[in-house]
């Protein structure tokens, strides 16, 4: 019975608020007519009505009369008949009209107003209110795409390490450039999601992190950026994979592809996330250097690394200094100061191609790092500053490098606006235009005297893997220190936060930036190098490191993977460049094959 009585109850409360919700409108449409009516009406005499009604009175009762005849018939008056002859008179309709709209406009009134009484002291419960919609409801997931989209371009960029690589190399090692860019991709995955992404991004203390291994216990978003957390995962696993792919650069030609996989491993499991934790971990002691009961409390500021000069390209560079050092100079390699020079490349349209698609994936390195794209303004300052950093590094490294070839050098050229890209990804959120293409225009100087200091040293860096993202690297850390204009705070998941500007020298700000980023990029570069040098000098105990005499002369194309990249050419087996001599070796004729 209860249940009866509920139901009921349930009904009739639906039947009222939907009754209750009928438009006003349609009242006033009601009104409308009764009021024409009642107009009609008084504007007739009710002569003519009543006229009508005694007609139809008289009418009816003859068809009354005629209608008992039939009926002694046996036929019965039709309804339906009569009614239509009478509305067939005019004013008949209007009595109608009137008299339906009368019992119209009493329903609505039961409506309107009967109704929401009775509901008052039954308890009728109020219609739902309208979800709340909060803001994280809506900016969380256009931040996330924007992620996901920038860390598409980074990885994106791996195509043009590749290119770069192997444009650069001689054509007998192209295969093995290959391989080692795409492996090392692969088990630099499976590392980061094992073990790199939480030594380096999770909490744990100054030094590593300590938690969400294999990605587990890992909450729905990363920390304050409201970043999907395997969206973060994934921006950050290209970030780590192009540490890796700089480190292999300056070590082609030579190295053995077991000994690639070995110090691989070290690398992107290891140095990178352990020593990138410092800097960029929620709890890193370089992060957090400069406030209370942290690392050197009274410099009052801390490390900054917007997109990775040092986090990135200055580990990546050293620990590729590292590899050149502990494999030596590939066979037959004669430095200037020997009386040689660097082997030349085999294919530069495969390297410039190499490069702008590097270039192109710079624009997910840099504004994607804002993680946000309410940030817009950001977003369109760290584009600009990157494009005209590599603008201004580009034609730098061309002019500069003239006098010394007294030729318009490619190379020179390429890897000037890389290193232009290099130095500016550290300061591109807090500097201005004018100081991107000054500080830009440095780093393409710098590239080109970090070439002439590695020759002079007698150091083999087959594609500049070192001045590129090493040198350069250093130099954009510091320049922060020096064009940071004070306008410019932090970005931030709904809106920039400028309540803590930074200002560099240049602007007034004093030296207490350029201390923390000295500081910050002396420690990582050398622990990186160090800890680098330990790593390859372990790998060379297991005789992998690099790959024997015979196979160098071989080819490591031919010699580990058993495939050249260019079968249809003749390749001659030498290490040799043209013209240059190996003591003790002489070089085989050229058959009229491609010698590099």
């Amino acid at each position: 019975m209860v249940d009866k009585k509920k139901r009921l109850k349930s009904a009739l409360l639906k039947a009222s608020n939907a009754l209750a919700k009928l438009s006003k409108s349609g009242l006033k449409t009601v009104l409308k007519q009764v009021i024409e009516s009642s107009a009609f009406l008084r504007k007739a005499d009710f002569t003519s009505i009543k006229k009508g009604f005694r007609l139809t009175k008289k009418a009816a009762g003859t068809k009354l009369k005629r209608s008992s005849l039939r009926s002694e018939r046996g036929q019965r008056v039709n309804k339906l008949t009569r009614l239509g002859q009478r509305l067939s008179n005019r004013e008949w309709r209007r009595y109608a009209y009137m008299l339906l709209a009368g019992k119209m406009t009493g329903i609505l009134l039961l409506v309107l107003i009967a109704f929401p009484f009775i509901s008052t002291f039954t308890g009728l419960p109020a219609d739902a209110a309208d979800p709340v919609i909060k803001a994280n409801d809506i900016v969380n997931p256009i931040n996330t795409v924007w992620t996901l989209i920038a860390a598409f371009l980074v990885f994106a960029m791996q195509v043009g390490f590749t290119m770069l690589e192997a444009g650069f190399c001689r054509s007998r090692e192209t295969v093995n450039v290959l391989m080692e860019c795409i492996v090392d991709t692969c088990l630099c995955g499976l590392l980061f999601y094992a073990i790199g992404f939480a030594f380096m991004f999770s909490h744990g203390n100054g030094l590593i992190g300590l938690n969400w291994f294999f990605l587990q216990g890992a909450p729905a978003t990363y920390e304050t950026t409201g970043v999907a957390f395997l969206a973060f995962w994934l921006f950050q696993f290209a970030f780590a994979d192009t540490c890796s792919t700089i480190t292999s650069g300056a070590m082609i030609g030579r190295t053995g592809f077991v000994g690639d996989l070995y110090y691989s491993i070290g690398v992107s499991g290891f140095i990178y996330p352990i020593i990138g934790h410092w800097a960029w971990g929620p709890d890193g002691f370089l992060a957090t250097m400069g406030s209370k009961d942290n690392f050197l409390p009274s410099l009052g500021v801390g490390f900054h690394d917007f997109a990775g000069s040092t986090v990135v390209h200055t580990i990546g560079g050293f620990i590729a200094l590292a590899g050149a050092i502990a494999l030596g100079p590939r066979l037959g390699r004669v430095f200037k100061r020997d009386g040689g020079g660097p082997m030349l490349p085999h294919d530069l349209v495969i390297a410039a191609t190499g490069g702008l698609i590097l270039w192109f994936g710079w624009y997910g390195f840099n504004p994607g790092s804002t993680l946000s794209a309410m940030d817009f303004q950001g977003i369109g300052r760290v584009a600009a500053n990157t494009t005209l950093a590599a603008c201004s590094a580009g034609l730098a490294a061309l002019f500069f490098g003239f006098p010394k070839t007294k030729k318009w050098d490619l190379g020179y050229t390429v890897n000037g606006f890389l290193a232009g890209l290099v130095a500016i990804t550290c300061p591109c959120y807090w500097v201005n235009p004018t100081g991107a293409i000054i500080l830009g225009a440095v780093a393409g100087v710098i590239v080109v005297l970090g070439i002439d200091l590695l020759e002079w040293f007698r150091i083999d860096d087959p594609i500049g893997a070192v001045p590129v993202h090493g040198f350069a690297g250093i130099w954009g850390t510091l320049s922060l220190g020096l064009f940071a204009t004070g306008e410019f705070g932090a970005t931030g998941p709904f809106a920039p936060d400028v309540t803590a500007p930074l200002k560099g020298l240049f602007y007034g700000g004093g030296i207490n930036v350029l201390i923390a980023q000295i500081i910050g990029s002396l420690i990582i570069t050398i622990s990186t190098f160090a800890v680098a040098m330990g790593l390859m000098y372990l790998v060379s105990l297991t005789k992998t490191l690099r790959v024997s005499r015979e196979g160098e002369i071989e080819g490591l194309d031919l010699h580990e993977h058993g495939i050249q990249a260019y079968p249809e050419y003749l390749i001659a087996p030498t290490a040799l460049p043209a013209g240059h001599k190996e003591p003790g070796v002489s070089p085989p004729q050229s058959t009229g094959g491609n010698n590099f």
